[in-house]
């Protein structure tokens, strides 16, 4: 697949969740007002890191699942990271012509389903244990990056949600976008030169900030994000096994700046990884409290 076709992509990706983020079109409005420039660092996803049996055999939704696609986009691994806290897993992936063509790194995470409580486990399987295929039509990327099971049942996401508010968010959304990212480097306005002013202006145009920039420039990476959106959701009703609306989080707006580091030579370089500390404190940024 061409490097245009996969920008394509994200664009397509990048219209649907601008319109559910009301942050990120005020984001992109703010930096294009100031004669900047939008460009996205990387985009997250989230997933279920389990198998399940099907007629065709074995499915893993977990981050195997979205890495043969984006493989087969061209995407190369570029590094792991552990949370043990919060049982998850996840993986960076960069395209060898990201910079020509300004495609974003992409972060896919998995929630290590097996080693929560057994009830939960169990809760999990079986709201999505109907999933008989995967979409893996690179012609409708709208598809691939969704839900694929039916809604939960809105018990079932309660329950789940104070155990792993990560577990209850992707069994509502699926493969749905977790978050684009705006690229400071690469905004390219005077008005708003580095993550700081950026966040304060954002800030000023009433949008709800995380309270702390995550990261420094020693390490390469600093990172923060809007709140994120609430929206009505589709759930199961216990009662009448009917469908019913729900308020609960999407999708949260992120800010990335990197900066120079030494290599293993002594050389300088821009930092292009990421920070296990920093993305434990932006996965929380989805957590619903009831």
């Amino acid at each position: 697949m061409t490097p245009t076709i996969i920008h394509q992509y994200w664009q397509a990706l990048w219209q649907q969740y601008r319109q559910r983020v009301k942050y990120a079109q005020i984001y992109e409005e703010m930096i294009i007002q100031t004669g900047g420039r939008l460009s996205n660092d990387h985009i997250a996803f989230r997933s279920l890191g389990m198998e399940i049996e099907t007629p065709h055999g074995k499915i893993n939704l977990g981050i195997p699942y979205l890495e043969k696609i984006i493989q087969s986009w061209g995407y190369e691994f570029g590094g792991e990271y552990l949370f043990p806290h919060t049982h998850l897993y996840a993986r960076h992936y960069y395209h060898p012509q990201q910079e020509e063509f300004n495609l974003p790194k992409l972060f896919l995470s998995e929630l290590r389903v097996g080693e929560l409580p057994d009830n939960i486990r169990q809760l999990i399987q079986q709201t999505v244990i109907a999933v008989d295929t995967l979409p893996t039509d690179n012609l409708d990327i709208l598809k691939i990056f969704n839900r694929p099971w039916q809604p939960p049942y809105y018990s079932v996401v309660q329950t789940i949600n104070q155990v792993s508010q990560y577990a209850a968010w992707v069994l509502i959304h699926g493969y749905a976008v977790n978050h684009f990212t705006g690229y400071i480097n690469q905004q390219n306005t005077p008005t708003y030169p580095d993550i700081d002013a950026t966040a304060a202006g954002l800030s000023q145009l009433g949008v709800p900030m995380k309270a702390e920039i995550e990261g420094n420039i020693h390490l390469g990476l600093r990172q923060t994000a809007t709140h994120a959106v609430t929206e009505m959701v589709t759930v199961i009703d216990d009662i009448t096994q009917k469908e019913i609306q729900v308020p609960w989080t999407y999708a949260y707006y992120e800010l990335a700046q990197r900066y120079m580091i030494e290599n293993s030579s002594g050389n300088p370089v821009l930092f292009d990884g990421f920070l296990g500390k920093n993305a434990q404190e932006l996965f929380e940024m989805t957590r619903v409290t009831e």
